[in-house]
This record gives structure tokens, sequence and C-alpha cells, in this order.
């Protein structure tokens, strides 16, 4: 960035933000991305700072630069790692959690899928009728609440950046997935028995938070999962970088304004009533939630018959309850009722 002047303090530029017409020095870009944050949470009113936020951390750059700026801003934050077995992959994401939360003397909630659940995810997705990356969702999003509430956690916050978010956007809106768009917002308020969610990354890109991420000297995995190539998401995520790349602004342009004069267009109307699952205790509309119905299928046990038929619109509507903390076009988990 030879010549380039931050824009705050006019020291020499390192990082450069073409939606922004502006380049930062470290300090300053380091200063920016935490105001952003700050600028997400007082928008919506996601936590306090006496609220117990417990962090979903994977490895990867978001969710560990999330952590790390909660941390640095005073928030009383904790990680939750949910073990995968994704082999290699989710040993090396679990040591990178687990050093980053050392050298900031971080509690460090760790839950693995196979030892508390009975399976992993390479074998849901080999077994079960949802996709490995359904699978993988729904029982991510299933872990973050119990943990949660096991651990007396106020807020479930979790690291999707801008391009996440504009990439589902665009795939739900492709296909006008109406249901999904109306759960696309930063948070989720709580519920009888379902955490409040929040997402305080959707201001910042992804090169944003990877460039955080160098900056602050954090290690996180740098590689994709091995099991989500080909997926759908990729590439809306591909689409949204090439508009991004002739036109600077475009992901923040179409999220945003989503947000701004979209989002209150689509609010839903028909809150669906949950009960708690007859398995697990969890809110679901039906008799059994989708995890312990998904759970079953993968360990071969069974679950007692519900009483009466699910609807399929009662399907959907469960489905996009489980899956609202990480919202992705249709094709990426399967058709809702599958």
């Amino acid at each position: 960035m030879s010549g380039m002047k931050c824009r705050r303090c006019k020291a020499p530029a390192v990082v450069e933000i073409r939606r922004h017409n502006a380049s930062f020095c470290r300090d300053c870009f380091v200063r920016h991305v935490q105001e952003q944050v700050k600028r997400a949470i007082g928008a919506y009113d996601m936590f306090g700072p006496k609220d117990r936020l417990l962090v979903a951390v994977s490895g990867g750059k978001d969710s560990l630069a999330l952590w790390d700026v909660l941390l640095e801003l005073g928030y009383r934050a904790s990680g939750l790692y949910v073990g995968l077995g994704i082999g290699e992959y989710s040993s090396r994401s679990a040591e990178l959690v687990r050093a980053f939360a050392r050298a900031r003397s971080a509690e460090l909630i760790e839950v693995d899928l196979a030892s508390e659940y009975g399976f992993d995810i390479p074998t849901a997705g080999a077994r079960g009728s949802r996709s490995t990356c359904a699978v993988c969702g729904l029982s991510k999003r299933y872990v973050f609440n119990r943990a949660a509430l096991e651990h007396g956690s106020d807020v479930i916050v979790t690291g999707h950046n801008l391009d996440d978010e504009a990439a589902t956007l665009l795939g739900n809106t492709l296909r006008w997935q109406t249901d999904y768009i109306a759960r696309q917002c930063p948070i989720l308020p709580a519920e009888a028995g379902l955490v409040k969610k929040v997402k305080p990354l959707y201001r910042l890109s992804e090169l944003e938070t990877a460039a955080y991420a160098f900056l602050r000297g954090i290690d996180y995995v740098v590689e994709e999962c091995p099991l989500v190539a080909g997926n759908t998401q990729l590439r809306y995520k591909e689409a949204m970088d090439q508009l991004e790349a002739t036109s600077p602004g475009t992901k923040a342009q179409f999220f945003l304004s989503y947000l701004e004069r979209g989002a209150p267009l689509f609010a839903r109307q028909d809150e669906a009533d949950l009960r708690p699952c007859g398995s697990c205790g969890q809110p679901t509309t039906g008799r059994f939630c989708a995890f312990c119905r998904a759970r079953a299928q993968v360990t071969g046990t069974r679950l007692e018959e519900p009483v009466a038929p699910t609807t399929p619109e009662a399907e959907a509507r469960e489905l996009a309850s489980e899956l609202a903390g990480e919202v992705l076009p249709v094709e990426i988990y399967g058709r809702a009722g599958a």
C-alpha cells in the first residue's frame, strides 16, 4: 500500500476498504472494527455490559475475531466450541480455539457431538435424509441453545459477517423463500426456552474480519470445512464478490438496505406456537424437535410416533425456526420437511 495514508491519523496505511473509500493504519483499523461492532450492538440493543454472552466459536477468523473484540470491549464473553468430528479439520480447529482461550484467560465450554449425542457430522451426512450441511447447522443451533440454557447465558453470539448475510439474502430472494427472509435479522429475540441470538459482525465484511485477525495476531483455521465443497452458498458468495469487485459497496447496500426498508415488509404475522419436545424438552412446533428426529434417524433409535401427523406447513415452520440462527438458502440444508 505504498503511499497510502490512514484516513484518520495520516500514518502509513496497511488496510484498504474500498466500499468506504478509505485506508487505515493498524491501530485505526482495529478501532474501526470495534466501532462497527459497537454500532451493530447499539442499533439492535443486542446486549449490555452485565449480560453473560456465549460466543459460538469454530476456530475460523470470524468467530475468533468477534470473541476478541467483545473481550477487548469488556464484555463477559465465554466461548462455546462444538466438536463435529470432521477428522483433522476438527482437531486443528479445537486446538486453535483452546489456545485462543488460554492466551486470554477466557472461559471455553466444549461439547463433543459424538460423545454427547452419539453421532458426528460425517456419519450424519451419510446416514440421514438431510444433507451434511443441513444436519450440521441443525446440530449446532440445537447445541448452542442447550448449552446457553445449561450455563445460564443471556445471549448467544455468532460470527456471521456481511458477506454471509448478503449471500444468504441473495439465495433466499432468488427463490422467494419468504419465511426464511422474514427471519434474517441481526437479532432473534428470546422466546420460551430459546435464548436470544445476535450477529454483531453484520456490518463487517469477510475482508475486514480477516484483516483484523491478522493484525491482532489471531491464529485461525484458514481452509474451508472439507464437507462444504460445492454447496450453493459458495456460489452465491462468488456472485456477490463479482458484483462487489466492479461496484464496491454492493454487499452493504443490498443487505443493510434490506434491514432498513425490506425487513419490515416481510415481518411474520403467524408465529407458530412452541411446546416442549417430547424427547429432549427444547421448544418445537411438533411433538419431537427436528434435532431429535435427525438424531434418531442417524443413530438408529426410535422415537414414539406423534399423536397427530405433522403437516408439511408445520414442518416448514419448525425447520425455519430451528435453523434461524444460521439462515441459509434452501438448497444447502434440503427442503423443509424433507
